[in-house]
């Protein structure tokens, strides 16, 4: 079953690279510019996560897919990297996995020459991890 933090890390990472969400059975195509902001996610972001998750805004579902939102928070469905671009991408828990990952209408991706979308870091444990592993390879 994909959490509901896998599934916002999965919309964060195709909001990275251009894609829109779609509200409203794709009335409306949300494009947040700043996806992440310090050690979390942007108010831009965050906005536009309340907004797929309010029931006012009908089906929500990440542009160039066929999962809702809502789809991808049941336990019919999970998040895994895909074999290609390993990007998050939803796969169903139980019968036959569509092949579409959703980068396959974006024609330069992979781009290894671009930095990959990510998550929000928490500095301050990121860089206590590392003056943990020096002080680890000391001992």
């Amino acid at each position: 079953m994909a959490a509901q933090s896998q599934v916002k890390k999965y919309l964060a990472y195709w909001l990275q690279l251009g894609k829109g969400v779609c509200l409203q059975d794709g009335r409306i195509i949300q494009r947040p510019q700043n996806i992440l902001q310090g050690d979390g996610y942007s108010q831009e972001f965050e906005a536009c996560w309340q907004q797929v998750r309010s029931p006012a805004s009908g089906e929500c579902y990440l542009e160039g897919t066929e999962q809702t939102i809502e789809q991808l928070l049941t336990d019919q469905w999970d998040i895994i990297g895909c074999g290609r671009c390993a990007m998050p991408m939803p796969v169903p828990v139980a019968g036959i996995a569509s092949p579409a990952c959703p980068c396959h209408d974006l024609p330069s991706w992979p781009n290894l020459e671009l930095p990959q979308p990510r998550s929000p870091v928490n500095t301050t444990d990121h860089l206590q991890g590392i003056r943990q592993r020096l002080l680890d390879a000391q001992s």
